[in-house]
């Protein structure tokens, strides 16, 4: 068994690992997540706020996205997402 701070370490580069994989992976859209995994980058972000609020961190939604994507949402969407079919 690993011990619990090991187990925290290993999850926090675990999930940073997963955020760097998404921010490099730009052709990779949202709706292709949903589809595939049931969750996307907007789903990490609400969780992440989720997660915040019960720690009494302040991380609104919007800072938790920027987290996640990298950059401004907003901005994301004019560079990366693509119209739907």
């Amino acid at each position: 068994m690993i011990d619990k701070e090991k187990k925290q370490a290993l999850e926090a580069a675990t999930f940073k690992r997963l955020i760097a994989h998404l921010q490099k992976s730009t052709d990779l859209q949202n709706i292709d997540l949903m589809n595939l995994a049931g969750f996307c980058r907007n789903c990490i972000s609400k969780w992440m706020a989720e997660e915040a609020k019960k720690m009494n961190i302040n991380l609104d939604y919007d800072k938790a996205r920027s987290e996640v994507y990298g950059m401004d949402y907003q901005e994301w969407k004019k560079k990366y997402q693509k119209p739907i079919d």
